[in-house]
């Protein structure tokens, strides 16, 4: 079934990926990003490209999760194009590398943001027409960093996914009783086909990481590098994780996985996750609210 999609910081990327392969499938995609006309105009054209030479409903959106006026209007736009919307993907996000201490709480406050404040401005947008719907599907782009290992100096980053995490398990049970599905797209490292390395930001207090680098944790974040580097398989494709998110969106509704993990370098998510889902899940079971655990068909 078709269904209308919005991909949120998909200028590259999982983003990008995804909504590449999900538009080859057949479904109409919204790539959203910010400055279409601006910093992101090669990307919003080189969308336009790709539907034109692949036959695919496609489209480049303006769309700036931080700004809810942004969030707002591309989502009218979507609705009024298309009388409907069928699935939300929470996918914008941004990493940081370095110590912690290193960094300004003005850079963790941005960081949370962009991870996590926007998914806020985004459903606040889109939910009210998904519940007038009583049928629709939240995508969360998680990362297997919340619950699996964790090296040091990614520790902004580690805590704003994990944030994210958070609220999405939650709204899962907030949405069921209105048709309201979720799935959680937990990916593992992958050092290529994404910018997170590349593109990621740096502490603003340089002389508290010339501290470190003056101490016992000199070259520390090179040998990081070099480590995370090595334990991702060479054969390791992020398009597996858009392929993921293919068969989710295209699975019957009821039946769509809670959470799919992809992860090349099993760092131990999946296990942690499964523990963790399904304490959460017993402690619904216990109090009378297994109900929320799967999406209530209306209609």
């Amino acid at each position: 079934m078709k269904q209308v999609i919005v991909i949120t910081g998909a200028s590259s990327g999982f983003g990008r990926l995804a909504a590449n392969a999900l538009a080859k499938a057949g479904h109409t995609v919204y790539a959203s990003m910010r400055g279409t006309t601006g910093r992101n105009a090669a990307a919003a054209a080189d969308v336009e490209t790709f539907a034109r030479d692949n036959n695919v409903d496609l489209r480049a959106l303006e769309l700036d999760v931080g700004s809810q006026g942004s969030v707002d209007a591309a989502i009218a736009q979507i609705v009024a194009e298309e009388g409907r919307l069928d699935v939300v993907m929470h996918n914008a996000g941004h990493m940081v590398f370095g110590p912690a201490e290193a960094f300004t709480p003005e850079q963790l406050a941005e960081l949370y943001d962009i991870n996590v404040l926007s998914t806020q401005r985004v459903n606040r947008a889109a939910l009210p027409q998904l519940r007038k719907q009583g049928r629709g599907l939240l995508v969360w782009v998680s990362s297997s960093s919340s619950a699996g290992g964790t090296p040091p100096y990614l520790a902004p980053y580690f805590a704003a996914k994990a944030g994210m995490d958070a609220m999405a398990v939650i709204y899962a049970r907030e949405l069921a009783r209105w048709g309201i599905e979720t799935s959680i797209i937990v990916p593992g490292a992958f050092t290529g086909g994404t910018n997170h390395f590349a593109h990621s930001g740096r502490p603003a207090d340089h002389a508290r990481v010339a501290e470190y680098e003056a101490g016992p944790y000199a070259g520390f974040g090179e040998q990081i590098m070099t480590a995370f580097s090595a334990i991702v398989p060479a054969d390791a494709d992020a398009s597996s994780v858009a392929e993921a998110i293919v068969e989710v969106v295209d699975a019957p509704f009821g039946k769509r996985p809670f959470r799919v993990h992809i992860d090349p370098t099993q760092d131990g998510a999946e296990v942690a996750f499964g523990v963790i889902d399904r304490v959460r899940s017993e402690m619904l079971h216990r109090v009378g609210f297994s109900d929320l655990l799967k999406p209530r068909v209306n209609g």
